[in-house]
C-alpha cells in the first residue's frame, strides 16, 4: 500500500493493511501460480478431522517432489468463513505435522506458506489441544530431517504462524507482517486503546525490513501479481536453489544449521546493516 501517511497510520501500519487486503493473493493462489496441476491436495490428521484453513499436499518442483503446506483465508466472505478466515484449529496444525512427518520418511522438502492473525482461539480448540498441537509443531519442525522452507505471504500472526515457521530460512514478502500480537491487541493491553494499532505496530518492528534488519527472516521478497509469470518463475528457482543447498547437507548438519539459526536471533552479530 503506498500513498501518504494519514495522522492515524504510519508507514508499519500500513504494511498491515496491505497484509490484510482481501485482494492479494491468498495461499492456493501461489500453489496455482508455482505448482500448477502437479498439486494434490492431502486431507485431515487422522484423529478429529480436515481443517480448511490449512491447505496441505505434494507437488513437483520442477522435477523435485515436494509437500506445500498453506494457511488459507479466503478471498470472500463465503471462503473465509469457509476456511475460518486463515484461523486453525488444533487438526489443522496435525495435519500439517502429519505430511511433514510424511515428507521426513522421504526426505521430500517442505515449503510452508503462511498468512494468518493467529491460531483459533475458541473453546472447541482449546478442548482439542490448541496449545499442545502447536508445541508440538515446533518441537517436532526443530528437528525435521529434511528441508523446511516458510515464506509470509500476508499476515505471521503470533504462535499460529510460528508454529508453520521453524525453518531452515524464512522469507517474507515486502507487504507482509510477522509479529508476536496484532497491532490492535498490542494496543488494547498497552494503552486499553485499540485505536492506537498504528503507534503499536510502529513500536512492534513487525514489518519485513524491519525482521531483515535484525535477522529474523533472510530475504525479503517482491510482491507478485497473478499475472506476473516471471515472477512465479523466479520465485520457484529461488526455492529450488534454497532446497538443494540445504538437500546437500547430511540429517546431523541440517538440524544443527536450523537449531544455531533460532539461538542467534537477537544477537547484534546477526543483525544486516
Amino acid at each position: 500500500m503506498s500513498g501518504t501517511a494519514t495522522p492515524n497510520t504510519n508507514p508499519a501500519y500500513e504494511k498491515v493493511l496491505a497484509a490484510r487486503d482481501a485482494s492479494k493473493l491468498t495461499a492456493v493462489d501461489y500453489i496455482k501460480y508455482m505448482f500448477g496441476d502437479s498439486f494434490i491436495e492431502l486431507h485431515g490428521d487422522r484423529r478429529y478431522s480436515d481443517d480448511k484453513a490449512i491447505v496441505a499436499g505434494l507437488a513437483m518442483l520442477y522435477d523435485t517432489p515436494v509437500t506445500v503446506i498453506g494457511i488459507e483465508k479466503g478471498r470472500n466472505t463465503k471462503e473465509r468463513m469457509e476456511r475460518n478466515f486463515g484461523q486453525a484449529h488444533p487438526e489443522g496444525y496435525r495435519k500439517a505435522l502429519r505430511l511433514m512427518k510424511q515428507a521426513e520418511k522421504f526426505r521430500r522438502p517442505v515449503l510452508c506458506l503462511v498468512d494468518t492473525s493467529g491460531a483459533f482461539p475458541g473453546i472447541g480448540a482449546e478442548e482439542r489441544g490448541q496449545g499442545q498441537a502447536i508445541a508440538e509443531n515446533l518441537m517436532e519442525m526443530m528437528t525435521l530431517k529434511t528441508p523446511v522452507l516458510t515464506i509470509l505471504i500476508g499476515e505471521g500472526g503470533s504462535g499460529g504462524a510460528l508454529a508453520l515457521a521453524v525453518a531452515d530460512e524464512v522469507w517474507m514478502l515486502e507487504n507482509s507482517v510477522y509479529s508476536v500480537i496484532s497491532p490492535e491487541g498490542c494496543a488494547s493491553i498497552l494503552w486499553k486503546d485499540s485505536t492506537k494499532a498504528p503507534q503499536a505496530a510502529a513500536a512492534l518492528k513487525m514489518t519485513a525490513q524491519d525482521l531483515f534488519r535484525f535477522g529474523v527472516i533472510e530475504r525479503i521478497i517482491r510482491q507478485p501479481r497473478a499475472d506476473d509469470q516471471a515472477m512465479f518463475e523466479s520465485l520457484k528457482l529461488l526455492v529450488m536453489r534454497t532446497f538443494e543447498k540445504n538437500l546437500a547437507l547430511s540429517d546431523e548438519e541440517l538440524t544443527e544449521m536450523r537449531y544455531q539459526r533460532f539461538r542467534k536471533i537477537g544477537t547484534p552479530d546477526n543483525y544486516n546493516q
